[in-house]
């Protein structure tokens, strides 16, 4: 609640922490943009593939994203409707004292991405969450069946992806466990590298065979409102914190 780095401003806006990954050495782990946009009508639609994700810059909890995965059956004018009404939205105030990370000044945009996953049919994109406390992988989200800005499946699992005995109670639980990725230890030190320096930030990465992608980096994961099954297991995340 207190801690105040302002390299966490430029990393809950989902373009802008695209350069703090960079800087990192780490720019092959990005989806690819299609293009950023501040207004609607600079969008070229006859331009952009038949397959894409769009977002706002400042989206979260799967909120003002889309994805197409046939721009055949999308009309330019629903789309850029859909485009309009989220740029012109009040920007969303969190409590200052809560969420300092999300009271940056960067501009509302919409960015285009590749889709990615695109080549394999009906492909379950994999959602692995890394919670990180100074560089110190903690545990693991492992998400499946996501219905975008409704419900996934969600397994908990530790630092070697080992599924744990805790649930999220919001969220369905993992009817069949995640395997663990080939290349699980690139996604550690993807996450770990990133992290470094913060008490606690959560760095998201998608795995699509075998390919790592970098996601976003969250720094109050669901507002610090969360519930567990057992209910130590928010002692033991806890414990993780140091003073600062």
């Amino acid at each position: 609640m207190r801690y105040r780095n302002p390299d966490m401003l430029r990393c809950t806006d989902k373009l802008e922490v695209r350069n703090f990954v960079a800087e990192k050495g780490y720019e092959k782990y990005l989806v690819p943009i299609i293009g950023v946009y501040d207004k609607v009508s600079d969008i070229n639609f006859n331009s952009l593939p038949n397959q894409f994700v769009a977002k706002t810059t400042d989206g979260s909890g799967g909120n003002q994203v889309f994805i197409c995965k046939n721009k055949n059956e999308l009309l330019e004018e629903d789309f850029k409707k859909r485009m309009n009404k989220w740029l012109s939205a009040p920007k969303i105030k969190k409590s200052i004292s809560r969420e300092w990370a999300y009271e940056n000044d960067f501009s509302r945009r919409i960015f285009i991405e590749e889709l990615i996953g695109k080549e394999i049919p009906n492909c379950d994109l994999y959602d692995y969450k890394f919670f990180c406390f100074n560089g110190i992988i903690s545990c693991i989200y492992g998400i499946s069946d996501r219905k975008l800005g409704q419900s996934v499946q969600l397994g908990v699992y530790d630092s070697d992806f080992n599924k744990l005995d805790v649930y999220r109670n919001d969220e369905r639980p993992q009817k069949v466990p995640l395997q663990k990725p080939s290349n699980f230890e690139e996604m550690k030190t993807l996450a770990e590298s990133l992290s470094k320096g913060f008490p606690h930030v959560r760095i998201d990465l998608y795995n699509v065979a075998g390919k790592i992608y970098f996601g976003e980096m969250t720094f109050y994961d669901g507002s610090g409102y969360m519930t567990y099954t057992p209910d130590s297991f928010d002692f033991e995340l806890g414990k993780h914190f140091t003073e600062y």
